[in-house]
């Protein structure tokens, strides 16, 4: 998945840089933008797969991962949902159809990851929590 993004932003860069982007320049710039917490997003899921591999899943770096993650999708939907009066621009200009529905689902797919970190993170927290409880009772 990151070799995909990173192929996409190399196109989105060269064709931003030969000047051929047109009015689509900003939103080509946005999305430049907001691969940024998705690298980094994607660098903390390795390393909350990492954790899981050394059998330390229910730590708080765990936990930490799981935030970085949370916060860097919700930057996401965030910046999409900056550029999406620009998205509605562009779409009745360009006489696009879809063009509002593909806006509104790159706003809201990094919102529901968001959620489920968020819901995952408390739970991760909660089983910490016991277990720590457990680990003192013994």
């Amino acid at each position: 998945m990151g070799l995909a993004v990173a192929g996409l932003c190399v196109i989105l860069l060269g064709v931003s840089i030969s000047g051929n982007a047109g009015m689509f320049l900003p939103l080509m710039l946005g999305m430049l933008v907001a691969a940024v917490p998705f690298f980094f997003a994607l660098y903390q899921g390795l390393l909350l797969l990492r954790y899981i591999d050394k059998n330390s899943a229910f730590s708080e770096l765990s936990v930490t991962a799981i935030k970085k993650i949370k916060y860097s999708a919700g930057v996401i939907s965030v910046l999409y949902a900056f550029m999406m009066p620009y998205i509605i621009y562009v779409a009745e200009k360009d006489d696009a159809p879809g063009g509002v529905v593909i806006g509104l689902v790159l706003i809201f797919a990094p919102f529901v990851i968001a959620v489920f970190a968020a819901v995952l993170e408390r739970l991760l927290q909660n089983a910490i929590d016991i277990k720590s409880e457990n680990d003192l009772t013994v």
